[in-house]
């Protein structure tokens, strides 16, 4: 929904005001201003005890006038402390320095640690633990009864004489009475108070301090203490090693008997079950059955090959080859018959080369060679037959062995059980075993760490306490001057808030003011009201910003719409939260709704917060009075480019703030989202009053401008009657909740004259 306004008048145009005044008007209103300007000293101070600023020169005279009642009780602290730190007896300080290094004898260290030969680094909680070690009671009782300090007055109040002054607050319960305790709670109670204890930052030593009025029994005490504290650490160990032996050696008895009822156990359980161990850490049954298996291998073995060479030779005979076997050829018979075979085959050879094949000695021969060939077979028919009985009594030994170690099997399958629980008493005894082993190594190391020689402490002294001549406490100069500075800013800050408060007073009575009590009391409508401004008082450069605007500005400006909108101001500022939107909006040219905004807004930011929303963006006029016109505005904002702190500016002539619709050629659709509306809402919860500035609003929401807000029109000069009661019963319809219309706007020639309206 948009609103659109009728402009009574369209085509007029605005008619230029006159050049020039009259001089004797100029003249009048020279004077009215004299006359005006006369209380202005008394309304500075006024509107500068209102805006909350402080008066510096005001507060500078009265710390020159009320000089005394500073300057005295400075000096009074400065006699007072320099009194007591001159009558407080003074104490002298000496320190020893403890490094923390958990030393270790390389001789006495155990076997599995003698390879490493670094130390373990302490951590700070060790350290730190280490510091409670030094101040602790057992510690201190040692010291105190070493150094007879119980004897001396200075730690123990009842020796010295209790004061009056502490009696008194014993009783009262701010102190404690030194005669209800104990001489010895006495005396560690000052026994603490002198001593400190701490660890040096990103470091492994601990400083020792102590006080006394002594300074030689302060270097005793704190050497005294280095020394007991090694001195406790090596009992320690040694207390330490001590427990440790003889728990170790209680330990040791019951574990050889332990060890020796579980090797007894296991040596009665293998001889009931003849698990008997033989060679390589076997069982006989084991070894056995692996012997067994060993021969059967063989005899299988010894059988194929008998077999085999009993066939091969046979093959030979039946084939009629020539016998070559290994055991034909090797056997010293068939070597001889061979031998005679190749003599007789020499000799037919030889007589065959003289006589035929008839003759009867080549048939002799012939009959001898063929009777050796039946012999030599006849002997390889005995060596396979002889092969034969070979390889059946490897077959039987190859069923015997089978059967032996078939047995075997059986009987080792029905001790499998008996081992296995052999197996679980030996484990429980080599367990034993080695346990008496360990606690025997450790018994040895403690019987050895017993010895205070041997059992080093986890520190060592690396600087000794000496005398001091300096008194540590009190320290004169740095209480003398804290004690005197204090008094001088004390009593300072008494002068000054009491003139804060006498200066903020008149502010306080305004502001519980009725509205109607708070009204000008000056009414001539003579000359526009003319005050300084209260922020920055800087005309002349706001008339040279405002020249551009109008080149022909005259000093001619009726001061009626300044009344009315003064008026309305007023009533603006009586309404409170319920007019804290104003929506300014009308038929009249641009520049003129806006000077009309400016001027209503300076005229409500004399008390109260207001802030300026140009969502017109019709004029310079915003830009021209900001004191960043180049500021960013709404369209940054929408856009994330700038922030709330970064869009609004300040009135150069008054504490009016401004916000610009945006930098120039800014897109003006962007005024039309939502988040506009949130962005005024956040001003509304901010500021007393917003005032938008909405021109014409022909293309702005109509809930960006109606939501919780009244309109102030400002018409064209030109318009009727009639137009202007429409125009408000239409604007009322529309949502706003009231509509105050102005009888005619602010005109550009009066710019002159606008800025100067301002918080009076």
């Amino acid at each position: 929904m948009r609103l659109a306004f009728w402009r009574a008048g369209k085509d007029k145009a605005v008619v230029e005001r006159a050049v020039s005044r009259p001089k004797a008007e100029a003249k009048s209103s020279e004077a009215a201003s004299k006359i005006e300007a006369e209380p202005m000293p008394v309304a500075a101070k006024q509107a500068q005890a209102e805006s909350g600023d402080i008066d510096l020169h005001a507060l500078g005279a009265v710390l020159a006038r009320k000089r005394g009642w500073i300057i005295v009780p400075t000096v009074l602290a400065l006699v007072a402390s320099v009194a007591a730190v001159n009558l407080v007896t003074p104490r002298f300080k000496s320190e020893s320095r403890i490094l923390i290094d958990g030393r270790e004898n390389v001789f006495l260290r155990p076997s599995s640690d003698r390879s490493t030969e670094e130390r373990q680094s302490l951590d700070p909680e060790a350290v730190t633990s280490q510091v409670q070690l030094v101040l602790s009671r057992d510690l201190a009782r040692e010291i105190i009864k070493k150094n007879k300090l119980a004897e001396r007055p200075e730690f123990d109040p009842v020796l010295q004489g209790i004061s009056p002054l502490k009696s008194l607050a014993a009783l009262i319960g701010i102190g404690r009475d030194p005669f209800s305790m104990t001489p010895e709670e006495r005396v560690l109670d000052a026994y603490y108070e002198r001593l400190q204890a701490y660890a040096v930052d990103k470091s492994r030593v601990i400083v020792v301090e102590f006080q006394s009025a002594d300074p030689d029994l302060a270097a005793r005490v704190a050497n005294s203490i280095a020394d007991g504290y090694l001195v406790l650490q090596q009992n320690a160990r040694q207390d330490q090693a001590r427990s440790a032996s003889q728990w170790l050696s209680g330990e040791i008895e019951n574990l050889r008997k332990k060890v020796s009822d579980a090797e007894a156990k296991v040596e009665d359980f293998r001889s009931k079950s003849s698990l008997f161990v033989g060679t390589n850490n076997t069982t006989l049954s084991n070894q056995q059955m692996g012997e067994v298996n060993t021969q059967l291998n063989n005899a299988r073995s010894m059988k194929a090959d008998a077999e085999s060479r009993a066939r091969l030779i046979k093959e030979m005979l039946q084939s009629g080859k020539p016998i070559e076997a290994s055991e034909v050829v090797n056997s010293e018979l068939m070597r001889r018959l061979s031998e005679q075979r190749v003599t007789l085959r020499a000799q037919l050879a030889e007589q065959s080369s003289t006589l035929l094949g008839n003759h009867p000695r080549i048939k002799e021969l012939k009959a001898q060679l063929g009777d050796l060939d039946n012999q030599i077979r006849d002997e390889a028919a005995k060596i396979s037959r002889s092969l034969e009985s070979d390889a059946r009594i490897a077959s039987g030994r190859v069923d015997g062995l089978t059967a032996s170690l078939d047995q075997l099997k059986k009987q080792a399958t029905s001790t499998n059980g008996q081992d296995v629980q052999l197996r679980a008493l030996e484990r429980e005894a080599k367990a034993q075993r080695d346990l008496l082993e360990t606690y025997l190594g450790k018994y040895r190391e403690a019987s050895a760490r017993e010895s205070i020689d041997t059992a080093p402490a986890e520190g060592r002294i690396i600087s000794r306490a000496i005398v001091s001549n300096t008194p540590a406490y009190p320290k004169k100069l740095p209480i003398v001057l804290i004690a005197t500075i204090a008094t001088l800013l004390l009593s300072s800050g008494v002068v000054v808030t009491g003139e804060l408060l006498r200066q903020t007073a008149p502010r306080a009575v305004a502001v519980f003011t009725p509205a109607q009590t708070q009204t000008p009391v000056r009414q001539e409508p003579i000359v526009p009201p003319v005050v300084q401004p209260v922020a920055e008082p800087m005309l002349d450069p706001v008339v040279e910003d405002l020249t551009p605007l109008q080149p022909e500005m005259t000093a001619d400006a009726d001061v009626t719409e300044f009344a009315e909108i003064e008026l309305l101001a007023d009533s603006l500022r009586a309404a409170g939260p319920a007019a804290k939107k104003v929506t300014v909006l009308g038929t009249a040219a641009g520049e003129a709704i806006t000077l009309s905004t400016l001027t209503l807004a300076r005229h409500l930011a004399r008390d109260t917060r207001v802030v300026v929303v140009d969502l017109a963006a019709s004029s310079p006029t915003i830009a021209a009075v900001s004191v960043d016109a180049s500021a960013p505005g709404l369209a940054e904002l929408m856009q994330g480019e700038a922030s709330f702190a970064q869009i609004i500016t300040r009135d150069k002539l008054s504490r009016l703030h401004l916000v610009m619709a945006g930098r120039p050629g800014f897109d003006r659709s962007l005024l039309q989202s939502p988040r506009v509306t949130l962005a005024i809402d956040a001003l509304l919860r901010a500021y007393d009053h917003v005032l938008v500035d909405a021109g014409s609003a022909l293309d702005l929401p109509a809930e960006l401008l109606t939501a919780h807000a009244r309109a102030v029109v400002v018409p064209d000069a030109s318009m009727a009657p009639d137009a202007r009661a429409l125009m408000c019963e239409q604007l009322r319809a529309v949502g706003f909740s009231e509509v105050t219309m102005l009888s005619r706007p602010v005109q550009p020639s009066d710019a002159a004259e606008t800025p100067r309206v301002v918080a009076a």
